[in-house]
């Protein structure tokens, strides 16, 4: 099963405990289509680049997963359905480096 990262930033304003119930929805998301997440890293509140949704905030998640290729559309789909989740990006780690 191919290696990916997931980078996601959460809506500044949203409280600690709504963030541990969104990570948890992600990774119960991943794990439905049958991926496996390997660690989840939070790097805290960091300014944004440009406003996004009116925010100059968010709060930001790295995660390392396993997940079927072509589960990586349905996984897509359902971060745009979570109004919480104002970006992300999804990347394939190159076997090489993830050694």
């Amino acid at each position: 099963m191919p290696r990916y990262e997931m980078v996601f930033i959460v809506q500044p304003d949203l409280e600690e405990d709504a963030q541990a119930a969104l990570v948890d929805k992600i990774s119960q998301t991943i794990s439905d289509l049958d991926g496996q997440v390997a660690q989840v890293d939070p790097w805290g509140r960091r300014r944004l680049a440009y406003a996004i949704q009116r925010h100059a905030y968010g709060f930001y998640y790295l995660v390392h997963m396993d997940l079927p290729r072509e589960a990586v559309r349905s996984l897509e789909r359902s971060l745009k359905l979570i109004e919480d989740v104002i970006r992300h990006l999804v990347v394939r780690v190159d076997e090489e480096a993830a050694k």
